[in-house]
């Protein structure tokens, strides 16, 4: 079978082994741990895959902010990102009928920059939309809030 790949591609692999619930993760040429909580039969000896997949999301949304911003001509500086997500565990650890999704994702962001009101808000709703891991949440269906605050980039000392 042969398959055409758009050039525009880029494949992403990672490969992990395990015992238990614990496992070690290569991906792109660097190595991770991933564990759970006791409750879920871990150890909590390294974060839990859950952390990493909201890890994930601000990490990208800042990747996927810095190209919209390079697009739209503007600077950004520091950042501050808290990520939540509310996970009812009936579905994962009691096994009950449902969706083991989380039930609502809630993404602050706080960012520097030299925008104005227009460019800033097309820099939250692009990296939205252009963000690859925030359309798996938004996609999924889960209750996804992201909100962005302005704040305001400091001018650079002259020497």
């Amino acid at each position: 079978m042969t398959t055409t790949v758009k050039p525009t591609v880029v494949p992403f692999t990672v490969t992990g082994t395990g015992t238990g619930v614990a496992q070690s993760v290569q991906a792109g040429g660097h190595h991770f741990e991933t564990d759970a909580y006791p409750a879920f039969g871990g150890k909590d000896e390294a974060p839990s895959p859950l952390f990493y997949v909201l890890a994930a999301l601000s990490s990208c949304n800042q990747v996927t902010a810095s190209l919209v911003a390079k697009d739209l001509g503007i600077s950004l500086g520091a950042w501050d990102f808290e990520v939540v997500g509310d996970l009812d565990t009936a579905v994962l650890v009691g096994g009950a009928e449902g969706n083991a999704n989380f039930d609502k994702v809630t993404v602050r962001v706080t960012v520097q920059t030299d925008a104005d009101d227009a460019q800033f808000e097309k820099l939250a709703s692009e990296t939205e939309r252009r963000c690859p891991v925030s359309q798996l949440f938004v996609r999924s269906g889960v209750e996804f809030d992201n909100a962005w605050v302005r704040a305001q980039l400091p001018v650079a000392a002259t020497a």
